[in-house]
């Protein structure tokens, strides 16, 4: 089965790319509960599963999440974890907005599913159905990002960004074909303008919209939401969870220092101060300091982005490195 997604040119210009700390909550619950495989996430899991498994036994709504979430189609409810709005909502934002579904809108999509799932257990029909639905979800996952995810969201939203900025270049810069070629091998680009994705069946047509890339720290294949109630959009596994930066040689250490070194191998892709201080482990002002020096050696480059700075390495660092 293929599901079609057939563009203009108009919506080349309005795709957009988007960061979603709720999304990726309930993402990282998928994994967490072991519905999706853990892929690199592995030593998250270890690290985290006591305390998931204590929130469970403390909040309900997480057991039931596993009937109107994360299921093969479209059984799903979508007011657990609304579209983001911008590339970067902090996660308040977006749970505020959950917050703010309206109950009868949350039981007609929990209707329709339940209609797809006629197994779902009695207590967790009862506990959907009630009318304090909206808010015992909000109020698990707001426990779940506060005592899981938080603690190390720094660095997944660094690897976030970092794949936004190289996968947001390729489509401005080259196209579909560019940004969508190393996505999945169950997403294919046709010239005559046509996305075919091996999720399901259907044809979809963006009419200048645009579609929004939702890259995920936790997901290991592609998914899709192709629901009116959403704008159409397209999750897909973030680039750089599982690499590790080259290790420096150890000469190479020796002549700059190991940090030094570390952020060099690191710069294989462009990277700010913040997403290399949140990916190493370091402070700012370390990561900083660090920075200055390889620039004033000429092994590395910024270039200012808005209020930020990105840094590469040049020609030089790369001779150097390799």
């Amino acid at each position: 089965m293929v599901v079609t997604i057939e563009v203009v040119p108009q919506d080349l210009m309005a795709s957009r790319f988007a960061i979603s700390p709720l999304i990726e909550t309930m993402h990282a619950q998928w994994v967490l509960a072991g519905r999706y495989p853990a892929g690199a996430n592995g030593p998250w899991v270890a690290r985290w599963r006591e305390t998931y498994l204590r929130l469970v036994r403390e909040y309900p709504a997480l057991r039931a999440a596993a009937v109107i979430s994360g299921n093969k189609g479209d059984a799903n409810a979508d007011f657990i974890a609304p579209p983001p709005t911008a590339v970067d909502v902090p996660f308040e934002v977006e749970l505020a907005a959950m917050r703010a579904t309206p109950l009868g809108q949350a039981h007609g999509e929990i209707e329709r599913v339940l209609a797809k799932r006629p197994s779902a257990p009695g207590w967790a029909r009862e506990l959907l159905l009630g009318p304090e639905v909206v808010e015992r979800f909000a109020q698990a996952y707001e426990a779940l990002w506060r005592h899981v995810l938080s603690h190390e969201w720094p660095r997944f939203r660094a690897i976030l960004q970092r794949d936004v900025a190289q996968r947001a270049g390729r489509l401005a810069a080259y196209g579909w074909q560019a940004a969508l070629e190393d996505l999945s091998p169950n997403v294919h680009w046709h010239p005559s303008g046509r996305i075919e994705i091996g999720l399901s069946s259907g044809v979809r047509r963006l009419d200048g919209k645009g579609l929004l890339f939702l890259p995920s720290a936790f997901m290991n294949n592609i998914g899709v939401y192709l629901e009116h109630a959403w704008p159409y959009a397209m999750v897909y596994p973030a680039r750089g969870l599982a690499a590790q930066p080259p290790v420096p040689d150890a000469d190479l250490s020796a002549l700059i220092g190991r940090s030094r070194a570390r952020i060099l191998a690191e710069l294989a892709e462009p990277a700010t101060t913040t997403q290399l201080a949140a990916l190493l482990g370091q402070s700012l002002g370390t990561i900083g300091g660090h920075l200055a020096t390889l620039r004033r050696t000429g092994l590395i480059t910024g270039t200012r982005i808005g209020r930020g700075v990105l840094y590469a390495r040049t020609p030089l660092g790369d001779a150097l490195l390799g």
